[in-house]
């Protein structure tokens, strides 16, 4: 069994320092993390819409799965050791891939850009080392796959009839495509987070244990956020509001039946996650429990003691016969307890 094999296996601390940095190279390209992001934006540019979607849904996430499947459990030693290094990496992917994808005149580039926003904050919350910030970080996984994949499709159909991708091109598209406009901004939303949809269950795990373990690190990421809805606002208003400025855009068919097919069940994903995320926790719960028990094993240990020590000052009365958790409003004078025995 792999897993029974990994979590008995007991490397060497210093062998970890060396070996996790020879695995953390390999994956931090594979994600892309900050610095190794350059390949990305290009790479999406010159692949067919079928390729950014493979690489966007299935290629970064084994960088990603790399690092929960073997880094973390292989050498717990070095990743908390790493934490900083990572966290600081990961900031500035978060920060950097969204003021990026503001500069941005070509659609593919953008939704490339914000990629390295996007998996920036999924590394963030995995190295938290709490249940609750790997569940996200996993989460956010499936999300980006699907959100991403989503948008790269939204940019092909566009393309498809276009011929081009530079976004001073369009403008009042919704007038002529509304049903291409509708999928878009479902897609859009789904990818900054707004609630009720995928991201937002996904962006707030991930925000949730991170804050748990650095609030200091959690206001950076939220920074990212904040911009990401930016960017993505500003594309969806600057292509499909306004006036139609080009007559090229007069003609444009709106989606047919195949676009319909491939999209519409992307859209059901969207908000079946974002409503009732549930099933996809329960599945992984017992995975990532085990995980962080193996990689920060001081964590639990913490929680039964704060847990003990919650009880103990909600349940257990002091001497005085207040109980030692209520609030100072709550709790009986002296003369108080007199006056209402009188």
């Amino acid at each position: 069994n792999y897993v029974k094999w990994v979590y008995n296996m007991h490397i060497p601390g210093g062998f970890q320092f060396w070996l996790f940095l020879a695995f953390f190279l390999g994956f931090a390209i594979k994600v892309p993390l900050f610095p190794f992001h350059t390949w990305l934006p290009d790479a999406h540019v010159e692949a067919p819409t079928a390729g950014s979607v493979i690489l966007a849904g299935i290629l970064l996430k084994m960088g990603t799965y790399g690092f929960v499947r073997f880094s973390l459990p292989l050498f717990p030693e070095a990743s908390r050791y790493f934490i900083p290094f990572i966290a600081l990496l990961s900031i500035i992917a978060i920060i950097y891939g969204a003021l990026c994808a503001l500069a941005q005149e070509d659609m593919k580039k953008l939704v490339a850009y914000s990629s390295v926003s996007h998996m920036g904050l999924v590394m963030l919350a995995m190295f938290a080392l709490n249940p609750i910030g790997i569940q996200g970080s996993v989460l956010q996984m499936l999300n980006h796959g699907v959100s991403t994949g989503a948008l790269f499709l939204i940019v092909g159909i566009i393309y498809e009839r276009r011929h081009t991708r530079l976004i001073r091109e369009f403008g009042g598209l919704s007038k002529v495509v509304p049903a291409f406009a509708t999928f878009f901004m479902i897609t859009m939303l789904s990818s900054i987070g707004l609630p009720g949809l995928n991201g937002f269950i996904g962006e707030f795990t991930c925000l949730a244990g991170v804050f748990k373990y650095n609030w200091r690190y959690a206001a950076f990421a939220v920074t990212g956020v904040i911009l990401g809805a930016g960017y993505m606002l500003w594309l969806y208003q600057r292509t499909m509001f306004g006036r139609i400025t080009n007559p090229k855009n007069i003609g444009i068919a709106d989606m047919n039946l195949r676009e319909w097919i491939y999209m519409t069940p992307l859209v059901i994903t969207f908000i079946w996650i974002g409503i009732y995320p549930k099933p996809v926790f329960n599945i992984m719960k017992v995975t990532v429990d085990h995980l962080v028990e193996q990689v920060n094993p001081d964590y639990f240990k913490q929680k039964a003691q704060h847990e003990a020590k919650l009880k103990k000052a909600l349940f257990y009365p002091t001497k005085s016969g207040d109980f030692a958790g209520a609030p100072s409003s709550l709790k009986v004078s002296e003369r108080e307890k007199s006056h209402r025995l009188d």
